[in-house]
């Protein structure tokens, strides 16, 4: 199993936990509008981090960011398989005429 779809299945386990106890229960708790902000805020620093450079603090904002948009696809119940469903089929054409298709 690849470790998004681990991360992915602990926070669907979250969803019964403890808000008081578990930061991930806490944002689904208060799904849709903090999951979605918070990944604003993670995109937001990711972006600083790739434009100052700084690779170390970069990869720890991706990692944030990836989570945070796991728990915004698990909130909205969307699934990891129905992403990567979706990228497998925009390999198929070129992401210039993807984008033109949209």
């Amino acid at each position: 199993m690849h470790i998004l779809d681990r991360l992915y299945a602990t926070i669907e386990d979250r969803k019964t936990a403890d808000p008081a106890e578990s930061w991930t229960a806490r944002l689904l708790a208060d799904a849709p509008a903090l999951p979605a902000r918070k990944l604003g805020e993670e995109a937001t620093e990711t972006i600083i981090e790739a434009i100052r450079g700084n690779p170390d603090a970069l990869k720890n904002e991706a990692a944030d960011l990836i989570y945070h948009l796991m728990v915004v696809l698990a909130a909205a119940g969307v699934r990891p398989e129905d992403v990567w469903q979706e990228l497998e089929e925009r390999q198929k054409q070129s992401g210039l005429a993807e984008k033109a298709g949209r």
